[in-house]
């Protein structure tokens, strides 16, 4: 992807199916021959042109719209062509096809996924975290996830990265200033206040750190599997949490035999809950293999609802189920069906403990619901009102950890009495570069392919 940007690109930039309105768009160095041949005049730029779209034979193959924005004020930085017509598959594959004879001798060609972002980043119309911002924009699932994206994209968290980078810089300006004049006998650590300085840059990194977890929840939410034995309830609780009916509900044991999966939303964070076939031993072929799934879901799962019969709360099954699940995945003991109870018969059930969250609830009669969906969120480590005022992906997460455990050591090597600034120096070169691989400033060719080909068609 990196070794052809030389070539204009074209794709069709809407989503696939019918709508009212498509757009092809084409983006390279220098597309006047490509818009003369499509055209047959030159488009001003910024102005919207109405005119006809033909074949190579001439034949009519749409109206509508044609905009030329020339490079570098454009979104890719190049000379971009953009067609709007009509939004049928059919005419937009004609177009497509036009625009690809119209600029064979170009070399025009498809675009990739991601590439016409990927050349914004390339042509510096945009860093690295705002390419990013792009794609969580359109795959938002929620209003705060999309907020948060369009802020990302703004340059707030960008904003954010590169104030800490200067302030590491300035650090590191005057320690190398430091090695550099030995003879000068200056206390660098203490006539600059560099230890002062750097526990305010940690303070401030830690506060960022929290706001990127935020940001994480938000833009990767939670997979929720429930499990349990049949019968138990599993989709009854999918179908109140979804308000909805999602999954079938009858009083037959067995009666899901394939996982169900469902986006909600708590709070704005995403969560993905699946529902499975009840566990059980069985000799039944196809429930066996529904079964054999839920142990596949439940072994993906980042939190775990165990649902109980509060009518039988020490069943043996249900301990031999707990015994299975993962060890290092957090895990709910939710207590069903406690209106069939008393009150002396809810306060006997099992209690949380350090070890172990357990819910009482009442799917039937919605109650507890809400402290489940409030558990869940605890687990996420979200915190309401405390929303990131900016996506994060889980990179982000790791550059900002790695620079934080950069700036630590290099806390250690300040404060102990030697003061070896060579190894001080080179622990604020590194959490410089943890820093800038957010923004893109130093990142392999290998970390952009893999961001961009996530990225769909056309953007």
């Amino acid at each position: 992807m990196l070794n052809s940007e030389s070539q204009p690109i074209v794709a069709i930039a809407t989503a696939p199916g019918r709508g009212g309105i498509g757009v092809i768009r084409i983006s390279g160095k220098n597309l006047r021959s490509i818009m003369l041949t499509l055209f047959q005049r030159e488009l001003t730029p910024r102005h919207a042109h109405f005119l006809p779209f033909r074949d190579t034979d001439n034949e009519l193959i749409d109206e509508g719209i044609a905009l030329y924005f020339e490079g570098p004020h454009s979104y890719t930085g190049e000379d971009v062509i953009e067609l709007q017509g009509h939004g049928g598959p059919a005419v937009l594959r004609r177009l497509l096809a036009r625009c690809l004879a119209a600029g064979a001798d170009e070399h025009i060609r498809h675009a990739n996924p991601g590439e016409f972002t990927l050349r914004a980043f390339l042509n510096d119309r945009m860093d690295l975290a705002q390419a990013e911002a792009v794609a969580d924009l359109i795959d938002a699932s929620s209003e705060a996830a999309a907020r948060s994206a369009i802020a990302s994209l703004s340059g707030a968290f960008s904003d954010l990265i590169n104030s800490l980078a200067d302030r590491i810089i300035h650090l590191r300006m005057l320690v190398e200033a430091t090695l550099d004049f030995p003879e000068e006998e200056i206390d660098f650590l203490e006539k600059y206040q560099a230890a002062e300085q750097l526990a305010t840059l940690r303070t401030e990194l830690a506060a960022v750190i929290q706001q990127a977890k935020q940001g994480a929840i938000l833009r990767e939410g939670l997979h929720v599997v429930l499990a349990g034995q049949p019968n138990v309830g599993k989709s009854s609780l999918l179908n109140a949490l979804a308000g909805d009916d999602i999954a079938i509900v009858t009083d037959i044991a067995g009666t899901t035999r394939d996982r169900v999966t469902q986006l909600i939303h708590l709070d704005g964070v995403p969560l993905h809950i699946v529902d499975t076939a009840g566990l059980r031993d069985t000799d039944d072929t196809v429930e066996s293999i529904g079964i054999a799934r839920s142990w596949d879901e439940i072994a993906k799962a980042n939190v775990i609802l165990h649902l109980h019969d509060a009518r039988n709360p020490n069943d043996g099954l249900d301990s031999a189920i707990t015994q299975r699940l993962p060890s290092g995945t957090p895990v709910l003991r939710v207590f069903n069906k406690i209106d069939l109870l008393n009150e002396q018969a809810i306060a006997a059930l099992p209690q949380s403990s350090a070890h172990s969250q357990a819910l009482t609830i009442s799917v039937r009669q919605q109650q507890g619901l809400d402290q489940l969906r409030k558990a869940l969120l605890d687990i996420a480590g979200w915190s309401p009102g405390a929303e990131s005022p900016w996506l994060a992906r889980e990179r982000h997460l790791q550059a900002l950890t790695r620079s934080d455990e950069h700036l630590a050591l290099a806390a250690e090597h300040a404060s102990h009495s030697d003061q070896v600034l060579d190894l001080f120096a080179e622990e604020l070169r590194l959490a410089h570069l943890e820093l800038c691989s957010i923004t893109g400033t130093f990142t392999s060719d290998d970390l952009l392919g893999e961001i961009f080909s996530s990225f769909c068609i056309g953007k």
